[in-house]
Parts: structure tokens; C-alpha cells; sequence
């Protein structure tokens, strides 16, 4: 399905979804490289419209990813952990549901049960956080072992890439590239 090749415990993949802070992740992008991280970006298609792919290609020395790939292409790496900033309300509710129906969704309905390590930087509003829905998603994903931050992590400072980062097992303050991160 979306979670294929070997593992590479040193490529962090980052799940990018459709919300306005989406244009910063170059910010997160880079934290991560700063740990150590190799790091793929695959957006969710809706989110296509709010990055500058050129960009994150350049920053990150590969390919954004926002479909399943074609049976000529190679396989990429599988992930050794998984940030996904920012999360909006539709993809943390549709990955606690185990709804694969995009690419991004299907590495996240797999990642779990191949033992990823996954971090969920939300970016939802506090009506939408208020819904039992939202929580009842929240409650089931951290059961299975998903490290979902809370949506006030970070403060006032703005959208808080720096926590996805820090929340990361292993590579966090090594200074090392292409380390591999403990679990």
C-alpha cells in the first residue's frame, strides 16, 4: 500500500494538509535537517495549493510526494518516524478511522502497524477541538501509540513547527546527518 522499501530509520517523512499556516513548513523542514533528518515531503493534494514546492524540493533534495507512485518509479525508503503538520481536523479524524483514500492518509493507515513513530501538530480551531468527534480521534490515535501534541503547544510565538521537531524520538539536539534515531 503507501508505506513501502526498506526502512531508513534517518528519513523523516512530513505530512503536510490543506490549512493556512501550510506555508511555513520549510520551517519544520529545516528543524528537522538541523536534527539529522533526511526528510520527504508529501502533501496531502489540497495542500499542494499552499506550499511553494520548488522550494521544499530545494531544501530537501527531493521530489514533494502527494501521490501513490507508478510501477516504474522506485520504491522510496520507508520512513523511520512521521511528523504531520499541519494536521487539520479532516485527516486526524479520517487516520484514527483507518480511511487511506489519499496517498498521505494510506502511509499514515500503515504506519502504526509497521511501528513508525508518528507526531500529529494539529492546526484546528477551538470549535472543531470542542467536538467529541475530534477528541474521540485524538483519544484513539495516542491508544496506538501516535504522539499527538496538543494544539497550544508552542504559545503565542505562532504555529509551533519546533515542537513536531522536538517531539521527534532519537535524532533531537544530535547535530548528526544520517544518524539513526533510537526509538
Amino acid at each position: 500500500m503507501g508505506v513501502v522499501g526498506v526502512a531508513d530509520e534517518g528519513v523523516l517523512y512530513v505530512i503536510v494538509c490543506a490549512a493556512g499556516v501550510a506555508g511555513g513548513v520549510g520551517e519544520l523542514v529545516a528543524g528537522a535537517r538541523e536534527a539529522g533528518w533526511e526528510v520527504q515531503v508529501v502533501a496531502t493534494p489540497a495542500a499542494l495549493e499552499f506550499l511553494d514546492v520548488v522550494a521544499l524540493e530545494r531544501l530537501t533534495g527531493r521530489a514533494v510526494r502527494s501521490r501513490y507512485r507508478r510501477p516504474s518509479e522506485p520504491k522510496p525508503p520507508r520512513p523511520g518516524a512521521i511528523i504531520v503538520a499541519p494536521a487539520t481536523f479532516n485527516t486526524i479524524n479520517k487516520f484514527a478511522a483507518g480511511i487511506a483514500d489519499t496517498y498521505a492518509l494510506g502511509l499514515l493507515a500503515e504506519a502504526p502497524g509497521l511501528g513508525i513513530p508518528v507526531v500529529v501538530l494539529p492546526c484546528v480551531s477551538d470549535a472543531l477541538v470542542s467536538r467529541a468527534a475530534y477528541r474521540r480521534s485524538v483519544a484513539e490515535l495516542r491508544a496506538e501509540g501516535v504522539r499527538v501534541l496538543s494544539v497550544d503547544d508552542g504559545g503565542a510565538e505562532g504555529f509551533p513547527w519546533g515542537a513536531a521537531v522536538a517531539a521527534l524520538p532519537g535524532m533531537r539536539d544530535s547535530g548528526r546527518r544520517g544518524g539513526r534515531p533510537s526509538r
